[in-house]
């Protein structure tokens, strides 16, 4: 572990997918401008938006005077190529040490980026982790991270449902994108982030867990919470997952992680247990077939959580129904609007 007179400026490429968030960017943008760590490189990928987002993005970097020591690009797709190439895009024009993502819809606290900088170089840690805030209309909730040591841990913890894989909850050395060919498929938007997660923490030698909630997740629509997926939504998802199942075959991880692959399996689809559609139950019963004899090994899981998937095992929909009418509409619906 390296001493605080041992530390040294590393620069920062924050990557900022844009499309039509003309609404959402000027804050977003401002808690970019206001990090205490200037050593920074904002790369801002326009995803051929059609509202005035490039106008924004440029009016606020004129007016961050203060700023001139962080450097920012705008790039541009002539087409509308989705988050996954906009995430290339910004990772093939990177030049920082380390890589971090904001959503256009946004923000960060002040010091955000120097508290990841600091227990990065502290710890000598090719991921650093941290906690959030989600956002909802009139206030926030604390959202915590399980605890990890190493990239086993994380692994174990990501794919086991408890703990995000959003790419704002992680700082990662760029080298390890570099050395390991890591990119997002193009065209699979969804589930995007789990893929590049997991290959990155697949070959992390030394991974950090900050306790701190230093991201804010805006969630203004409640009813997100409980979306239910198109069939092209579940194209991609099966798509990136075939991929993580590949590469963790092909890992120094395959024999200790062949179980937690059926954990990650239910876990994305249990959002399809979140609603009182039934057509969603059946969504539910035909994807990933395979994992649903492991829905009650997964003891990471509260236990109403497994109980859930394996009353969806079989087939008691009513019991389905008021899971989602007391815990979802009521807790998400009243208490966190």
């Amino acid at each position: 572990m390296k001493t605080d007179h041992e530390l040294t400026y590393k620069q920062v490429s924050i990557i900022i997918p844009v499309y039509n968030a003309e609404k959402t960017l000027p804050h977003c943008i401002e808690s970019l401008y206001a990090q205490t760590y200037r050593h920074l490189e904002l790369i801002f990928i326009n995803d051929c938006s059609v509202d005035q987002s490039v106008a924004v993005i440029s009016e606020q970097i004129a007016m961050s005077a203060n700023g001139i020591e962080i450097k920012s690009k705008i790039l541009h797709h002539e087409v509308n190529r989705g988050v996954a190439a906009a995430r290339n895009t910004g990772l093939d024009a990177a030049t920082g040490d380390y890589i971090y993502y904001v959503d256009a819809d946004d923000w960060i606290e002040a010091d955000a980026v120097e508290q990841l900088i600091h227990e990065a170089q502290q710890k000598d840690a090719d991921i650093v982790g941290l906690e959030w805030h989600l956002a909802f209309e009139k206030n926030e909730r604390y959202m915590k991270q399980a605890a990890f040591e190493t990239p086993e841990e994380a692994l174990r913890n990501l794919m086991g449902g408890v703990m995000r894989w959003n790419l704002w909850l992680f700082m990662v050395r760029r080298s390890l994108y570099e050395t390991n060919g890591i990119r997002f498929i193009e065209g699979m938007n969804m589930g995007e982030d789990m893929m590049v997660m997991i290959k990155l923490l697949t070959c992390a030698t030394t991974v950090s867990l900050l306790k701190k909630p230093l991201y804010h997740y805006v969630q203004i629509n409640v009813n997100s919470l409980t979306r239910t997926y198109s069939q092209e939504h579940i194209r991609q998802v099966t798509a990136n997952v075939a991929e993580v199942e590949r590469y963790i075959a092909n890992s120094r991880w395959a024999d200790q992680l062949k179980t937690n692959i059926h954990f990650l399996k239910l876990n994305i689809k249990l959002p399809l247990l979140i609603t009182d559609d039934k057509t969603r139950y059946k969504q539910w019963s035909e994807w990933f077939p395979e994992s649903n004899l492991y829905v009650m090994q997964n003891n990471l899981l509260p236990l109403r959580t497994r109980l859930l998937q394996w009353m969806a095992a079989k087939r008691w929909w009513i019991f389905i129904k008021c899971y989602y009418r007391v815990f979802i509409r009521f807790i998400y619906g009243v208490v966190y609007r």
